[in-house]
């Protein structure tokens, strides 16, 4: 898989386009993770040519995070002007979320659509949890481990993201919480055009389903798919409910 050098600096991404025309779709992952924060039935979704990058400071690709959605999502565009794509679906995770937002608000022209798993209009994180993850890494990386995936989540997927999270450097994940704690753009939903999917977990204790709601409720055009029983890591937990939904949604 690739990196390729932007105007904002180097981005690694595993790039899943096919050699038939499809829709280019940016896939960006939340706080601490990485690519790998979506499961492969996304990465390879049959609907759509996906680009998951690494955000600077995560997974494989350099730098030091950002503490500021914005920057994120400039870091995005960036890779969307280096790779010559003109206009492309963006999915986002969580603070992922927050980055597809920003930029289908920012730069409208370059959203053909949204998709928006367990992330809302605002993201509010408690400042203790943004100070205990420097203070307190290991103990902190476990609480939210707990907060992340249902009682009964396979160990194994657990585990993945217990390692992702382990790569990825206690001041980089506290940028991330900040960036997330300053988000809030629920005074603009109205000026984002494009279609959205706002995917939600009923039982997500991050990003509680009522911030989806919210979402729904004010974009001009958006749906609302709720994954019974889902956490925080919903798509993780049922990629195949995911994928047939994000299929049904852009057949629709």
């Amino acid at each position: 898989m690739p990196t390729i050098k932007t105007a904002r600096g180097e981005i690694w991404f595993a790039d899943h386009r096919r050699r038939r025309p499809a829709l280019p779709a940016l896939l960006i992952h939340g706080a601490g993770g990485s690519h790998l924060s979506f499961p492969k039935e996304l990465r390879r979704h049959a609907a759509w040519d996906a680009i998951a990058p690494d955000l600077p400071g995560h997974g494989k690709s350099a730098g030091a995070g950002h503490s500021q959605i914005a920057d994120y999502a400039l870091d995005m565009l960036a890779l969307l002007d280096a790779l010559e794509i003109e206009c492309a679906l963006l999915a986002g995770h969580s603070m992922g979320g927050a980055i597809a937002q920003w930029l289908a608000l920012e730069h409208g022209n370059r959203a053909r659509g949204l998709t928006l798993i367990g992330t809302g209009a605002r993201l509010p994180v408690n400042p203790a949890l943004i100070h205990a993850i420097v203070a307190q890494p290991a103990e902190t990386r476990a609480r939210l481990l707990r907060w992340m995936w249902s009682p009964g989540a396979p160990t194994e997927m657990v585990a993945a993201s217990a390692a992702i999270l382990e790569k990825t450097t206690p001041s980089v994940i506290q940028q991330d919480l900040l960036a997330c704690d300053r988000f809030d753009i629920r005074a603009r939903l109205g000026d984002i055009h494009a279609p959205a999917l706002v995917i939600a977990g009923e039982a997500d204790n991050m990003t509680a389903p009522a911030l989806s709601e919210e979402l729904v409720a004010n974009l001009e055009n958006a749906k609302l798919v709720t994954l019974a029983g889902g956490s925080h890591m919903a798509h993780l937990e049922a990629p195949f409910a995911t994928a047939a939904a994000i299929g049904d949604w852009l057949a629709g």
